[in-house]
C-alpha cells in the first residue's frame, strides 16, 4: 500500500517479503500450473476420443437399427410363410378338382359346369395370391437387404472403434506420464516456496484464469500486459529486493529479472 511521508513524497511499504530466488521459483512454479492446465484442457478436447464418442453413439444406433430392420423381417418372413400355404392350399384344392374333372367320373352336366367354374375361380384366387405372395417376397428381400447393409457398417464401424480405442489409450497414457511428471516437478517447486507467498499465489491464480505470478518485462506485466507508467516503474525500482510486488492493473505478483527495465 502506499503511504505519505512528512514531506509529501510517497514512499510504498509492502506487506510480503520473499527471498529473490525464491520469487523467481514462482515463475517456474507458474509455469508449471500453466503446463497442468494444457494438459488438463488437452485431454478434454481430444480429436480421437470425440471421435470414439461419435463411433459409439453411431454403433448403438445402427445395432438398435438392425435389431429393428431383423424384427421387420421375421415379421415377413412369417407373412411369406402364411402367404406360401395360403397359395399351396388353393393348389392343392386345383388339383385334386383338375383329376376329379379328368377321370371322366362326373356325368351330371350341372356337376361338370360347377366343378370348372371353380376351377376358374381357383386359378383366379392363386393368381391374386401368388402376386401377394411375390411381393412380400420381394418385402423380404428388402428387409434382408436392409440388415446386411446395417451390418456391414456396423463391422466398419467396430473395427474403426477398436482402432481408435487402442490409439486414444496409447496417447492418453503419454498425456497422463506427462502430467504426473509435471505435477511431481510442481510439487518439488512448491515445496520450496514459503507457505505465506505460496498462498497468496495460489490465492490470485484462481482469481485470475490460473496465472498468479508473472514475469515483469521491460515494464510490461506479462499477466495482463500492461505497459506500467513511468511512475509506477520508478516506485517498483525503489523497492527492496526482497519486496513481493503487486501488478497495479491485475493484482498479480510481479517476478523481477535483469530485464524488467527498473
Amino acid at each position: 500500500m502506499d503511504l505519505a511521508g512528512a514531506d509529501g513524497a510517497n514512499t510504498r511499504e509492502y506487506l510480503l517479503n520473499a527471498e529473490p530466488a525464491l520469487q523467481l521459483r514462482l515463475l517456474e512454479l507458474q509455469d508449471r500450473d500453466t503446463h497442468l492446465a494444457q494438459i488438463d484442457h488437452r485431454l478434454r478436447t481430444l480429436p480421437e476420443a470425440a471421435r470414439l464418442a461419435e463411433l459409439t453413439a453411431r454403433l448403438i444406433r445402427v445395432r438398435d437399427e438392425i435389431t429393428a430392420a431383423e424384427t421387420i423381417a421375421g415379421d415377413l418372413r412369417l407373412d411369406q410363410a402364411r402367404a406360401d400355404a395360403d397359395v399351396d392350399q388353393v393348389r392343392e384344392r386345383a388339383r385334386r378338382d383338375q383329376e376329379l374333372l379328368d377321370s371322366g367320373s362326373i356325368n351330371d352336366p350341372k356337376q361338370l359346369q360347377s366343378l370348372q367354374h371353380e376351377l376358374g375361380s381357383l386359378a383366379r384366387r392363386q393368381g391374386e395370391l401368388e402376386e401377394i405372395e411375390l411381393e412380400i417376397m420381394e418385402r423380404v428381400e428388402g428387409a434382408l437387404a436392409a440388415v446386411r447393409q446395417l451390418t456391414g457398417e456396423r463391422e466398419i464401424l467396430e473395427v474403426e472403434q477398436v482402432e481408435v480405442t487402442s490409439a486414444l489409450e496409447v496417447l492418453m497414457a503419454a498425456i497422463l506420464a506427462e502430467r504426473e511428471a509435471t505435477a511431481a516437478e510442481r510439487a518439488w517447486i512448491e515445496a520450496e516456496i514459503p507457505e505465506d507467498l505460496l498462498a497468496l499465489y495460489e490465492k490470485i491464480r484462481v482469481a485470475r484464469d490460473g496465472r498468479g505470478a508473472a514475469r515483469l518485462y521491460r515494464g510490461q506485466c506479462e499477466g495482463c500486459r500492461m505497459q506500467l507508467p513511468p511512475s509506477e516503474i520508478s516506485a517498483l525500482a525503489d523497492a527492496a529486493p526482497n519486496a513481493v510486488l503487486r501488478c497495479e492493473e491485475c493484482r498479480r505478483i510481479l517476478i523481477r529479472t535483469p530485464e524488467s527495465g527498473l
